[in-house]
């Protein structure tokens, strides 16, 4: 990837700022320059040091070229994919290079309204470490992108238990501490929260305006469901069984040999009560099957939790979060007295 930086006054590349607004972008050239139109002056009111990061993803069309255009402004940086990866990898590209305490992802359709960001920054200011924002009155067609979005945001919030009205808003404020200690893949940048709060994060949400897309068109269709659907069960796993994986594989183990167990026993009954020989019905193969199958399910548990421990004994990682620490510039416990 190629990072465009032009001349100008800002912030020194290796400086920190106080918000970094994250904008993912493919094949949005005519959206660039009205878009920095209205972001600029919306984060000059706000009285911070800011910097605006543009991830193009491997645009086919004339993006690259305005992203160079409006560059000119030092505060706005520009990372350029070779290719299209897709959004999450974007927006983990814009997070690794981020600079700011907060960060702010956004679109870069015109959706999103800059005037929102001020909202965002001051319910974090009230304590919180993620606000989320919520399209509450959506600009899109209903059948196609609305309901869907709606099924989707219930399932989530009813699997992973983090109640959101509107994952898929990309218009979020994060205190940067909360994005670290994991990484990005496939399509889980909807998935962040669940994350955040994973790490201990006060999570709270507020509406945000949407407006209607007036250039280009959606990048996402009924396809991303499924997508959703699978996503969600690696979240699930990994933010509960990432560190006992062989409870899950466990229990399907177990699950695998009552079954095999329970047709055993319902074919020795018609055997000695029927006299149905054991060849007459399919139950001897579902005893063979439930017991291989189940056997299987406990070796991969016991594979995976040798992994997790490589996994995390390799990489010096702790599968636990430490919020804060105190005295630990002091002696050790047996070198100093204990006040009551």
């Amino acid at each position: 990837m190629t990072l465009l930086l032009t001349p100008g006054s800002a912030t020194t590349d290796t400086g920190t700022v106080s918000v970094s607004v994250l904008i993912p972008v493919y094949n949005e050239e005519d959206n660039i320059a009205p878009l920095c139109g209205r972001l600029i002056p919306a984060l000059d009111g706000l009285g911070r040091s800011f910097e605006v990061l543009f991830v193009n993803d491997g645009s086919t069309d004339g993006t690259e070229e305005e992203l160079q255009r409006v560059a000119s402004d030092r505060r706005i940086r520009v990372i350029n994919f070779r290719r299209n990866v897709g959004q999450t990898a974007a927006m983990m590209a814009g997070i690794d290079h981020a600079r700011g305490d907060v960060i702010v992802p956004m679109d870069g359709d015109l959706q999103n309204d800059p005037q929102d960001i001020a909202g965002l920054l001051a319910k974090l200011d009230e304590g919180y470490d993620v606000v989320s924002g919520w399209r509450a009155d959506r600009q899109d067609g209903f059948l196609l992108r609305t309901l869907p979005s709606r099924m989707a945001n219930k399932l989530i919030s009813t699997i992973s238990g983090v109640k959101l009205n509107d994952y898929g808003c990309t218009l979020k404020a994060y205190r940067r501490q909360m994005l670290q200690g994991y990484r990005l893949y496939g399509e889980m940048h909807r998935f962040v929260p669940i994350y955040a709060r994973w790490q201990g994060a006060k999570l709270t949400e507020m509406p945000v305006r949407h407006h209607p897309r007036r250039h280009g068109q959606s990048k996402y269709g009924l396809e991303r469901v499924l997508k959703v659907v699978l996503d969600l069960i690696v979240v699930k796993f990994l933010t509960q069984y990432e560190t006992k994986p062989i409870y899950i594989f466990g229990f399907a183990g177990m699950m695998f040999m009552g079954l095999s167990f329970l047709a055993g026993i319902y074919a020795i009954y018609l055997k000695l009560v029927d006299g149905i020989s054991f060849i007459l019905t399919p139950l001897p193969l579902l005893v063979t099957m439930g017991l291989v199958t189940g056997v299987m399910c406990i070796l991969m548990g016991l594979l995976a939790e040798l992994l997790v421990r490589i996994y995390f004994e390799s990489q010096g990682k702790s599968h636990y979060s430490i919020k804060t620490m105190l005295n630990f510039d002091e002696p050790g416990p047996s070198d100093r007295s204990i006040r009551d």
